[in-house]
């Protein structure tokens, strides 16, 4: 079993660019961020680990919570 990241910014820039790397590197990945159509694309192009789309805007408290417990359900765990 793998390890566990939250990447904030998943979707474009440097927050793809380690989801994609830690993805390579067999890493479990929840790939967080305001729009879940690039979230998608970043997920379409992982090679190895698993990852988990969860839109985010990390302005919101409740969005922050429901990230965590869409990671602890999946994962059932964080690691980074």
């Amino acid at each position: 079993m793998g390890k566990v990241a939250i990447i904030t910014g998943a979707g474009s820039g440097i927050g793809r660019a380690v989801a994609l790397a830690l993805l390579k590197a067999g890493w479990r990945v929840a790939l967080a961020g305001r729009r879940a159509d690039a979230l998608d694309a970043t997920a379409a192009l992982a090679e190895g680990g698993e990852a988990l789309a969860v839109p985010t805007d990390v302005a919101r408290e409740d969005a922050v919570d429901a990230l965590f417990a869409a990671v602890s359900e999946r994962f059932g765990r964080l690691d980074l």
